[in-house]
């Protein structure tokens, strides 16, 4: 039976999470934790969030998950959402902190002068198009430019552009998907997105990354 890690480190709504997953994949055992032996274990690991990086990080660490975050990260197939997107990159302009630096980049907050010149409100909430990178096994029958589900002020900002898997336009455009190696991670939120999104967790929980 595979086992999927839902991280729990006090934020996001980790229940919607899981309960999403549980739906395109009923044989899997899906564990909601804070134990850094479970998400150890487990086969996949997925890391959702809602809140602010200063908040993310600082629980992550007091709990001791940060270095079971990043371990996973490197080994088995990882799915990181809003904030757990965000905390895999080197510095957040939220509360001017570190990352855990898994990809080089950085985290932005969307400039209020641009959002402003297009009366645009902060946070982007709401429905917008993803427009597909390149193909990759989480996009396996997701159309271009299908709509998804965001709640957030920042963005991240990858040094490496082939780290790009989607992008969005809000005023500006910017990355709202990345994939490297056995990592996918979403600024949208899947579990709230849908067809689209249900479809992207069953791609997730099928994928075996080379």
């Amino acid at each position: 039976m595979t086992t999927v890690a839902v991280v729990d480190y006090g934020m996001g709504n980790l229940r919607s999470v899981a309960k999403a997953i549980e739906h395109v994949a009923p044989a899997a055992r899906i564990l909601v934790t804070a134990d850094p032996a479970v998400v150890a274990a487990a086969d996949r690991v997925v890391v959702p969030g809602q809140g602010a990086m200063p908040d993310c990080m600082r629980e992550l660490q007091a709990r001791g998950l940060d270095a079971a975050v990043v371990d996973a990260a490197r080994a088995k197939p990882f799915l990181g959402i809003c904030i757990g997107l965000q905390m895999l990159f080197e510095h957040s302009e939220e509360g001017d902190v570190a990352g855990l630096a898994i990809l080089p980049g950085r985290v932005r907050r969307f400039p209020p002068e641009v959002m402003a010149a297009q009366r645009l409100k902060v946070p982007h909430m709401g429905w917008n198009e993803v427009a597909q990178a390149e193909p990759h096994p989480l996009w396996a029958g997701i159309d271009d430019g299908a709509r998804f589900y965001f709640v957030h002020s920042y963005y991240v900002e990858p040094a490496a552009p082939a780290a790009i898997a989607g992008s969005t336009v809000y005023g500006l455009p910017f990355t709202s998907a990345v994939a490297r190696a056995n990592i996918f991670a979403t600024q949208f939120h899947p579990e709230k997105s849908a067809q689209a999104g249900l479809r992207l967790l069953a791609n997730f929980m099928a994928w075996k990354p080379s």
